[in-house]
């Protein structure tokens, strides 16, 4: 076949669109900057100085307050098993929600062997004097609230929305404590999707944000 050169305009057309592709898809790997964010989830990666999760990688915070940390990139295994856990909970919003609980557990087996937190514990904070292997609150907010970051970065969210993280403890004798949120698309109705009261490998609590706060 005879090769035709294309005129200088095309040329440079083609050229222009295919490094507005590239660009694309660069931009679409990168980190959420926090301009994206909303202030109360922005609030978790700024006062650490990490990244926000992108849909390919996130950073998980253990050892207390993130002061230790590791990249989780995900694999494309990693993904298709989010996305038939997720694809569980398509039949109405409590199916979703359960369906995010087991994402959870699965993030917890995921990172456990690697970090050691295969060995923490319920509501673990600085008396158990083994930050190395566990989670303080602050830590489950921010590993939960980047991982349901991602699931809605994948589409894989029906029924709900990520929150802002929410805060109790102004009451009298209740325990400073803090949570990662869902939102209900439909109602508005937030829900608390908490690990820090569970131990290895058990479902987050998951309720309304208004009882949540009355909790202790």
């Amino acid at each position: 076949m005879k090769h035709v050169d294309q005129p200088i305009s095309a040329r440079r057309t083609g050229f222009a669109g295919a490094l507005t592709g590239i660009m694309l898809s660069l931009l679409s790997a990168a980190p959420a900057r926090a301009s994206e964010l909303s202030a109360g989830i922005a609030q978790l990666y700024t006062s650490v100085s990490i990244y926000p999760p992108s849909a390919s990688s996130m950073t998980v915070c253990y050892g207390f307050v993130c002061r230790r940390r590791e990249m989780l990139d995900f694999t494309a295994a990693d993904r298709a098993a989010l996305t038939r856990i997720m694809a569980a909970g398509h039949a109405n919003a409590a199916a979703e929600r359960a369906a995010v609980q087991k994402a959870v557990i699965w993030f917890d087996r995921r990172m456990g062997p690697i970090l050691g937190t295969d060995k923490r514990v319920a509501k673990a904070d600085f008396r158990a004097n083994d930050d190395k292997h566990n989670y303080d609150c602050w830590d489950t907010t921010r590993n939960t609230t980047s991982l349901m970051l991602v699931l809605q970065a994948w589409n894989l969210f029906k029924f709900h929305d990520v929150g802002d993280p929410h805060y109790r403890g102004f009451q009298l004798m209740q325990t400073p404590h803090n949570t990662a949120v869902l939102v209900e698309r439909a109602t508005k109705v937030e829900w608390a999707v908490d690990l820090w009261p569970r131990g290895y490998l058990q479902p987050p609590d998951v309720m309304t944000v208004s009882q949540w706060v009355t909790e202790d």
